[in-house]
């Protein structure tokens, strides 16, 4: 090897030598305008760990170690202040006296209803006016004597009464809520049955098998129905109407001119060729109590003696000339 290459060689070294000296140097010099702490840090269970570190923040300090506070724990010193002067952080668990409550402040002010309504849905309010039947009572006397066989014997027919009743409702989400009766007025008042318990007996005429007492007839549950129905479809369109229609019924029943089809209102209205019953079969719809109340009012008042003529035929307005009640003209007088 040559001289000269020996001599470059070791220029070579040299400079590389000196560059890491300096390079040494200048972190030393760094470190040494760094200051490092040796910091104590206190847990909440009462662990110590003691850490190095250039932070002076304490939240720095937690998160360079990756401590992270819970809930129920505070620090000391706090997160926001930087190390005290014996380099220690505590964390330690909160107190129930140091729990912030929300502050709750009294007042004397008074809360109207108006007021606890408005945090609610609307109420609306409403005057309701409701027609409510008034039941009948069933009233039964014992005019028996003897010990002998006995027999229930309908004297007076029961008939409901009605009643007009005014309300106020309240309604929220148009639901009724609230329901109160303010006033009711007593339409029609109820005709109490009465019944009599007497000694059995039978009396049977040519023309009808039914029995008569006090110049009234008797009859069973659903004969009085029948009685209602055909009543009903002769006419329905008023109490009078309805009360004209049995009342000729009543009258051919007590005429001897119209004996010979029956002594009973039944017996007439079942007579060939006379009434709806025998003409066509309309009369069955209204059966079962399908007419209104006043029509089966009419016919109890009428059994129990009640008449508004004396007619013993009618026909349909337009068609004969005579007296028009209900609808219905009635002529040829007893």
């Amino acid at each position: 090897m040559k001289n000269d290459d020996k001599a470059s060689i070791s220029l070579k070294k040299i400079i590389s030598i000196s560059i890491l000296f300096i390079f040494i140097m200048t972190v030393a010099v760094s470190a040494t305008n760094i200051k490092v702490n040796n910091v104590k840090i206190i847990l909440a269970s009462g662990y110590e760990m003691n850490v190095l570190t250039s932070k002076k923040k304490v939240s720095e300090i937690l998160d360079e170690n990756h401590i992270i506070l819970l809930e129920d724990e505070k620090v000391t010193p706090d997160l926001t202040s930087e190390l005290s002067d014996n380099n220690t952080i505590k964390i330690l668990k909160v107190t129930e006296e140091e729990i912030e409550f929300p502050e709750v402040i009294e007042t004397s002010e008074e809360v109207t209803m108006e007021q606890i309504l408005e945090n609610y849905d609307t109420i609306i309010e409403k005057i309701v006016v409701e027609k409510v039947k008034i039941p009948y009572e069933t009233i039964t006397k014992n005019v028996a004597t003897g010990s002998g066989a006995k027999q229930d014997k309908i004297v007076q027919y029961g008939v409901d009464g009605l009643k007009e009743v005014t309300y106020k409702v309240k309604y929220q989400n148009e639901k009724e809520i609230e329901k109160k009766e303010i006033s009711s007025k007593v339409i029609t008042k109820p005709v109490n049955k009465i019944v009599e318990v007497r000694n059995k007996q039978q009396v049977v005429s040519r023309s009808s098998t039914k029995t008569r007492y006090a110049g009234k007839w008797s009859y069973s549950e659903s004969e009085l129905d029948l009685l209602c129905a055909i009543t009903a479809q002769e006419c329905s369109s008023s109490y009078e109407g309805a009360l004209a229609v049995i009342t000729c019924a009543c009258n051919r029943a007590e005429s001897s001119r119209w004996r010979q089809n029956g002594t009973d209102p039944l017996s007439q209205y079942k007579a060939k060729g006379q009434f709806c019953y025998s003409i066509d079969n309309y009369w069955k719809r209204r059966l079962n109590g399908n007419y209104a109340s006043y029509v089966k009012r009419a016919v109890v008042d009428a059994l129990n003696g009640k008449r508004n003529h004396n007619y013993l035929s009618f026909r349909a307005a337009g068609y004969a000339s005579g007296v028009n009640i209900g609808g219905n003209v009635y002529f040829n007088a007893m």
